[in-house]
């Protein structure tokens, strides 16, 4: 194994998930979308849970694609697809929401949920021996671009009246850039076994994507993710409304934002640090206790009135969920092997799609009590179940 390359590898690897993340900047990109063409908030709400779907279903395709496809052709269709949606969206007349929801949230939705599921599998198993490393920081790239790409989007949108057109055609641009790079550089170990053992790495059995859907270890740890992750998901959703609710300034409250953008990217690196140097039940505990935490921290300020308790508790909920992603990643690879990673991973990423069905709950919770203690309540039963999970799971 070539472990010079390896970095190479790793490092255009988090440039094209970098640019794939972006996709998650929608708070900022539907704005100029409702100023120009009138769209209701829950008309554009629609398109991202459609992206959300379609970046799940993507990942599956991705995956079944690459039975047939070298990762050069799937990384290449996907730039395709991505870089398509972004310019087509800059593209749109305001006829009708359906172009939005065919451009942004099928067409690039899809296209970038196979570049991310593409990239993972290319590029871990060249780190056998630092696979919490490796996740965490593919996994940060992705994270922290909705945060500095969504900044960019922002300045270019409030620059002119057609400020917007333009902030998707350069989205557009940098997209397919990326993923054309990832597509001429990336590529997998010809032996897994070889880059094992050279990593001292005992390898595992592979499991089929049948196998592991009969593993009950599979489903604990599928519903535990579920369960963690809808925490900080839900957060994000009204991080800012919460933030005003506890008596933050405006502008604090628009920082919070940002702020959680930076913790999720610091939870993924550092759920990778303690993954490889400490082992997964810790990686998985720390993710856990965090989400317990977290809620706690946010009750406490809400009782006392006390924000700089609520931004604590915000920031703990940010780290909790952006351990989430490096865990699955990890664990997937770890108990089911890298053989069938694509499809095993694929599978085990629709927990995004229950988990975001968490923040609607929680918002009716929100309506029906008119206050934020009912909803965090829910969260912290939600985290406390995940831990019984965590420590129920066993390795197949």
């Amino acid at each position: 194994m070539n472990n010079k390359l390896r970095w190479w590898y790793l490092l255009v690897g988090m440039v094209g998930m970098f640019f794939s993340g972006v996709i998650y900047a929608w708070s900022i990109l539907k704005a100029p979308l409702a100023d120009t063409f009138g769209w209701g908030a829950s008309a554009l709400a629609m398109n991202f849970t459609l992206t959300m779907c379609c970046f799940c279903l993507g990942g599956i395709i991705a995956s079944g694609l690459r039975r047939r496809m070298s990762i050069r052709a799937v990384l290449l269709l996907s730039a395709i697809m991505g870089g398509v949606g972004f310019l087509m969206t800059a593209r749109l007349t305001g006829e009708g929401i359906g172009m939005l929801y065919g451009c942004y949230g099928i067409l690039a939705g899809l296209g970038i949920g196979m570049a991310y599921t593409v990239i993972l599998s290319a590029v871990n198993p060249w780190f056998s021996d630092k696979k919490g490393l490796c996740a965490g920081a593919l996994m940060m790239s992705f994270g922290l671009s909705s945060l500095l790409l969504g900044e960019l989007a922002s300045r270019i949108i409030a620059s002119g009246p057609d400020g917007w057109r333009t902030a998707f055609q350069i989205l557009a641009a940098g997209i397919a850039l990326a993923l054309i790079l990832c597509a001429a550089v990336l590529r997998q170990p010809e032996h897994r076994a070889e880059t094992a053992a050279a990593a001292g790495e005992t390898v595992s059995r592979d499991y089929t994507t049948g196998e592991m859907l009969r593993r009950s270890s599979f489903w604990r740890f599928f519903f535990y993710c579920i369960l963690v992750s809808s925490v900080g998901n839900t957060l994000i959703s009204f991080a800012r409304d919460l933030a005003l609710s506890l008596g933050m300034t405006a502008a604090l409250a628009s920082a919070m934002v940002g702020i959680l953008s930076i913790c999720n990217g610091l939870g993924r690196i550092l759920c990778g640090l303690v993954y490889d140097a400490m082992g997964r039940r810790k990686a998985m505990l720390l993710a856990n206790g965090l989400a317990i935490l977290g809620p706690v921290f946010i009750l406490a300020a809400l009782a006392l009135a006390a924000y700089p308790l609520g931004i604590l508790g915000m920031c703990v909920c940010g780290v909790s969920y952006g351990c989430c992603p490096t865990n699955s990643a990890a664990v997937v690879s770890t108990f089911y092997g890298m053989k069938h990673y694509a499809a095993n991973y694929s599978l085990s990423n629709t927990m995004l799609i229950p988990a975001s069905f968490v923040a609607t709950l929680a918002s009716v919770l929100l309506d029906a009590s008119g206050g934020y203690r009912l909803p965090f309540v829910m969260l912290l039963v939600f985290a406390a179940a995940g831990l019984v999970l965590n420590l129920s799971l066993r390795r197949p």
